[in-house]
């Protein structure tokens, strides 16, 4: 039988460092895209959407996956969805309602899960395609104003209401599915 991994190497992990980069830019993106300096968002944008991309497969690759890791991995992309989306709203491109439901889906699938108990986070299909979508409207956004093509701006408006449409979709549907199960499902 293996050795149980102490909290420390639970932590201090390759996939966790990828995250926390990912947590660290989360103040500088919304600034940069507060403040219009568009070509450093989307480096910044960059870098954390390629921590996401691997901190996953890195986890995976050196076995060092645990359900600690995936609710800071699962957190932090929320946490940067959640402001870049809000930063976007402020700078009045996107409505001020989808960085709020972001926030409040989170808690909820977090709740659900009961990940706070150490459970495994339990995906949804549509929360796994919004949670794509969060991403691609905060580089469309920046993207658009990086590369002067204000004119489709409204397309990224538009955008953003579909995915409060979704992520509420995608709330009653875990709801239903809770109450369906009579809260009696232990998270996995």
């Amino acid at each position: 039988m293996p050795e149980p991994r102490s909290t420390t190497s639970i932590w201090f992990t390759w996939a966790n460092l990828l995250t926390a980069v990912r947590l660290v830019l989360i103040p500088p993106t919304c600034w940069l895209i507060l403040e219009a300096h568009w070509l450093w968002a989307a480096l910044l944008f960059t870098a954390a959407a390629t921590s996401d991309y691997f901190d996953g497969r890195v986890a995976r690759r050196l076995n060092q996956t645990s359900p600690a890791g995936g609710l800071f991995d699962h957190a932090t992309d929320a946490l940067y969805v959640t402001g870049g989306c809000w930063a976007l709203a402020e700078a009045g491109f996107i409505n001020p309602y989808l960085p709020w439901l972001i926030a409040a889906a989170f808690v909820q699938y977090m709740l659900d899960s009961r990940a706070l108990a150490g459970h495994k986070l339990r995906m949804s299909t549509l929360g796994r395609y919004n949670g794509i979508a969060y991403f691609v409207v905060i580089g469309t956004g920046i993207g658009l104003n990086l590369l002067g093509l204000e004119l489709l701006l409204p397309v990224l408006y538009w955008g953003a209401w579909l995915l409060v449409a979704t992520s509420l979709a995608s709330m009653l549907d875990r709801a239903v599915t809770l109450i369906q199960r009579g809260f009696s499902s232990n998270g996995d």
